[in-house]
């Protein structure tokens, strides 16, 4: 193949995962899958097939039972593994579980905090926190909530809450009260578990406050733990007496020994975690992920997708209001390490997270494509200063990763490494496409659709296209899919979410392309696309021209309509974030709009570019064109508490570039 960035080696091809599971395909039902593309194939056409077998391969803890799909014509109404009966928390936990030689957990908070928790210590703990929520009479189904930092203990409260069948919802202690009381008040924790604080950017940051606030607001909260965050970094005791209910979380341990757990094997689709929408457009939905979907999808990305090996060292750079820390976290089910961080990445000079790859030996290093792009702005070249000879797989998600990034990335980061951009979302927590180790990289391109995923890509008509824009849709049913949403009974807010655009058919919302080497191209959200004289375009497209030019930190960019309170075209607006101490002006504009009309098309070009300070952003920093669409026509934003720095949004309204 041609112009590939990257190419597995044959050695590394014959070691992968993803190799041996094809081989076991092949020798117990008799198909010739010789490459990936064969190997797709027969998982999405023999999906019941496919999921045993996973299922087998993996070594999944439980029982399967005699069916594996039930009404699989149905989307949603499928139904995988109706006879099973498993535990999550067990899968996680069980098969290293007197192992005290090797890390389950390290920790490095940002500047002050290192932490190690062996297999063995990490069962322990998990066993306590479930018989902590046993004796507080917690039950299958009752919520256990999280207002944390990516700490030790939030993974032991989840295994803990999970073991004996709770559900488990996390948001990171940057949200502030009211983004916090939208979604735990929806779904009334019995049980909150947080911090006294965090540390972010060099500052310590104090919740107890915030903490207070949450508990009077949310009734059913009945226990707030709190993790003494801060004073393990030397801060000094937390004073609790103004959180209702409130204790540390050694005390609330302390009546507990470690030992075995009493693990409740629960249906397939028993609810293990509720996530949330952004909720930029209103109140957050509560998605609720089921324990058996959730696993053996992450087992398949982790193994068959990240080649991931027992021992394996796996960091993604997360919050915990992000879905990929619960991506991360079952990366324990594939016998890995997790390293987590909690922190800026950009701390000492944007160098911390490379730090961590070299000192841990890291094998998988996951992140954001925009913080790929900021090391590639402040020129950072990695393979100078750190030994980054471990890291096999780079992933990165968020947002599209830039085809400048990935050049970025084999010329400072490391030449011999996977690149696997990938794609999926909350709504499924986890991926339609992404990478695998024994394809090629190519400029700009995620690697393969998932497997046993039947992803297309669909025309306004539901005609699929290939190497032409569409709309990413997914045909057939996968475990995965939510289980329901929360306070949605008759399953209609569902219904509307995913099936109305095109009937029996998953619509995620992303505007894609099928490219020539099978691979997958994202422009970026189809309801964020432009429509500049009736033609679609791709945010990323653009977003990927102005970024290179070295005056332009970061940019935004939104369709006007055209002319204002008609509804007709729409223009063209680019904001653009400049380095600091640059002003906009006619020069610099004129720039942008040549390089862009070079690299693209006339109709890409912005009819007005706007310099602003800030670019707003939701928690996991996603930028939210919608929300800055609807502030620029004289829209409300329904839930500012969504964003990480709402106070951006002012700078965008009223603009007089735009009255004309």
């Amino acid at each position: 193949m041609t112009n590939a960035l990257w190419q597995p080696s044959a050695e590394r091809i014959a070691q992968a995962n993803v190799t041996a599971f094809a081989r076991r395909v092949a020798a117990q039902h008799g198909v010739a899958v010789d490459d990936y593309a064969a190997l797709w194939r027969w998982s999405v056409d023999h999906k019941e097939r496919f999921w045993r077998e996973l299922w087998d391969a993996a070594g999944v803890l439980g029982t399967p039972g005699a069916r594996v799909l039930e009404n699989g014509d149905r989307m949603p109404g499928a139904t995988w593994f109706p006879d099973a009966r498993l535990n999550f928390a067990r899968n996680l936990l069980e098969r290293r579980r007197a192992d005290d030689t090797v890390d389950a957990l390290v920790f490095w908070g940002e500047d002050r905090v290192k932490r190690r928790v062996s297999h063995a210590d990490l069962h322990a703990s998990a066993a306590r926190v479930a018989a902590a929520l046993t004796a507080h009479g917690i039950v299958a189904g009752d919520r256990v909530a999280a207002y944390v930092p990516n700490l030790p203990e939030t993974i032991m409260t989840m295994l803990g809450a999970a073991a004996r069948g709770a559900i488990f919802s996390s948001c990171s202690p940057d949200f502030g009260v009211q983004g916090v009381v939208d979604r735990f008040g929806q779904i009334e924790p019995r049980i909150l578990v947080t911090v006294d604080g965090y540390y972010y950017n060099g500052k310590v940051v104090r919740i107890l406050d915030k903490v207070a606030e949450i508990a009077r607001r949310v009734p059913s909260i009945e226990k707030v733990v709190v993790v003494p965050y801060l004073e393990h970094g030397g801060e000094g005791k937390a004073d609790l007496t103004a959180v209702r209910g409130a204790l540390d979380w050694s005390t609330w341990l302390a009546p507990f020994l470690p030992g075995p757990i009493d693990y409740v094997e629960l249906p397939f689709d028993h609810p293990l975690y509720i996530l949330y929408s952004s909720g930029t457009t209103g109140v957050p939905k509560c998605i609720v992920h089921g324990a058996g979907g959730t696993l053996v999808q992450h087992l398949k990305e982790h193994l068959l997708h990240g080649d991931v090996k027992p021992g394996d060292r796996v960091f993604y750079f997360t919050t915990c209001g992000w879905m990929m820390w619960n991506w991360l976290v079952s990366a324990l089910a594939a016998q890995a390490t997790l390293l987590l961080y909690d922190g800026s990445p950009f701390a000492d000079r944007g160098r911390v997270l490379w730090e961590y790859a070299d000192a841990e030996k890291m094998t998988h290093f996951g992140t954001s494509a925009k913080y790929i792009d900021a090391q590639k702005k402040i020129g950072l070249v990695p393979r100078k200063d750190f030994d980054l000879s471990t890291v096999r797989t780079i992933l990165s998600t968020g947002s599209p990763l830039a085809p400048e990034s990935f050049d970025y990335i084999y010329q400072c980061v490391k030449a011999d490494v996977q690149l696997a951009s990938i794609a999926g979302g909350t709504d499924i927590v986890s991926c339609f496409a992404l990478g695998v180790p024994t394809r090629a990289v190519y400029r700009g391109e995620l690697q393969c659709r998932g497997l046993a995923m039947d992803v297309d890509v669909f025309d306004e008509a539901g005609h699929s296209l290939v190497q032409a824009q569409g709309e990413l849709v997914c045909k057939s049913p996968f475990p995965s899919m939510p289980v329901r949403f929360w306070n949605d009974p008759d399953g209609s807010t569902y219904r509307a979410a995913y099936f109305e655009r095109y009937p029996n058919v998953w619509c995620h919302g992303d505007w894609v392309e099928l490219t020539a080497h099978d691979g997958v191209i994202i422009s970026g959200r189809s309801d964020a696309t432009l429509n500049p004289g009736g033609v679609r375009i791709g945010t990323a497209e653009i977003y990927r021209q102005v970024e290179q030019l070295p005056e332009v930190v970061e940019s935004l960019v939104i369709g006007q309509d055209w002319p204002p309170g008609e509804v007709g075209d729409v223009r063209v607006v680019l904001f653009v974030k400049l380095q600091d101490g640059l002003a906009l002006d006619d020069a610099l504009i004129e720039r942008i709009r040549q390089h862009i009309r070079a690299n693209t098309t006339p109709r890409h070009v912005p009819a007005r570019v706007v310099q602003v300070d800030d670019i707003p952003r939701t928690k996991s920093g996603k930028i939210v064109e919608l929300a800055v669409r609807n502030v620029v026509h004289g829209r409300d934003v329904r839930n500012v508490e969504a964003l990480a720095n709402p106070e951006a949004l002012e700078q965008y309204r009223d603009r007089i570039e735009l009255k004309s």
